[in-house]
């Protein structure tokens, strides 16, 4: 058998994967999500670390994923990602110079950050590129709950750098395009020309997925148990029906939606994001803008998107990025593991 590397993110609505076989022609062998309760994850934070392995091991088992090797993808809301213009100097000596030259950068001592520096072009003795820093907890969390489940990280990858290398399947030689991936409270601006990210921006945006509704409706079934056990546990007058209406009326939760205004919101600030990008990098213009993520099937999102935009704008799903040897995926999850296939394609490098 091939092979194989499991791309892996862990968000607050749930964990998901891709398996994916190693080699000049990868293909998804496997893949799957498992929802988390309420509290158990937030942005790539771990706050729940029994709720989460549990979901983990339920994930391995349902999808049928066969390695235990992963690449695991963070995109927290609190991980710095910035311009960043330095002497070029050996990866090694590089290493050892960050920690000093950022620390006015940082929201925390360098010591107790994660750091990372990634190369995008070099002129004379500057080299420019993107600035990478998180918490080094927090990271230290996410990968002991991971290996709690009896899985290994080979690699900590930042999931906009995977959503950039997983577009690149669908961007031609040298043009530059955006690719948005719009998740249920957080989105990923990343431009890319071949394969390189130019800029990247980690957003906090809340969108009525799927998963979000669902876990909105569980939730409110829930809350409504408590109460109507109470009542129900109450003397029962003569004519008890109109108690069992009023329980039954306490167990119906209202549905999400957003709202015109919601979208026009999350619209504007991606719109915003990429002008900022057009401002000051004229030399490499946005030719399309590629959508994934499960807010591509919110009612309104891309529609609004296309016509706000003055590049066309196309949905990815990931059987548009990469091969696969079994069912695509349909709906939210096939937009959703378009970064997760891309933490795989890395090869754990």
């Amino acid at each position: 058998m091939a092979k194989t590397i499991v791309g892996l993110e862990i968000t607050e609505e749930g964990v998901r994967a891709a398996e994916v076989t190693v080699g000049r022609s990868p293909r998804v062998v496997a893949f799957g999500s498992v929802p988390l309760p309420p509290g158990a994850a937030k942005d790539s934070e771990v706050f729940d670390t029994d709720a989460v392995v549990l979901a983990l091991r339920q994930l391995w088992s349902r999808a049928g994923i066969k390695s235990k090797n992963v690449v695991l993808g963070i995109g927290s809301r609190r991980i710095l990602v910035r311009d960043y213009t330095m002497q070029a100097m050996r990866p090694d000596l590089l290493a050892q110079a960050l920690p000093f030259q950022v620390q006015d950068l940082l929201p925390v001592p360098a010591e107790q950050a994660v750091l990372d520096f990634y190369p995008i072009s070099q002129q004379g003795d500057q080299v420019s590129g993107l600035l990478v820093a998180a918490v080094a907890e927090t990271v230290d969390e996410l990968v002991s709950a991971v290996t709690k489940a009896k899985l290994t990280v080979d690699v900590v990858d930042l999931a906009p750098f995977a959503l950039a290398r997983a577009v690149t399947a669908v961007a031609a030689a040298g043009e530059t395009v955006a690719a948005l991936h719009l998740g249920d409270h957080t989105t990923y601006v990343v431009v890319v020309q071949d394969g390189v990210p130019r800029f990247v921006r980690i957003i906090p945006t809340e969108i009525v997925t799927e998963a979000v509704r669902a876990r909105a409706a569980a939730q409110t079934d829930t809350d409504a148990a408590a109460p109507v056990v109470e009542e129900l546990l109450e003397t029962v007058p003569p004519g008890d029906a109109p108690m069992r209406r009023r329980a039954a009326s306490r167990g119906t939760g209202r549905t999400l939606t957003m709202s015109d205004a919601d979208v026009r919101d999350v619209v504007a600030r991606l719109g915003s994001t990429l002008r900022f990008y057009a401002d000051r990098s004229a030399d490499a213009p946005v030719t399309r803008v590629l959508v994934s993520g499960a807010g591509v099937a919110v009612d309104g999102i891309v529609a609004s998107l296309a016509a706000s935009l003055p590049m066309p704008v196309h949905p990815v799903g990931l059987s548009s990025v990469v091969e696969t040897k079994v069912a695509a995926p349909v709906g939210d999850v096939d937009f959703d593991l378009v970064p997760t296939v891309g933490l795989a394609l890395g090869g754990g490098r």
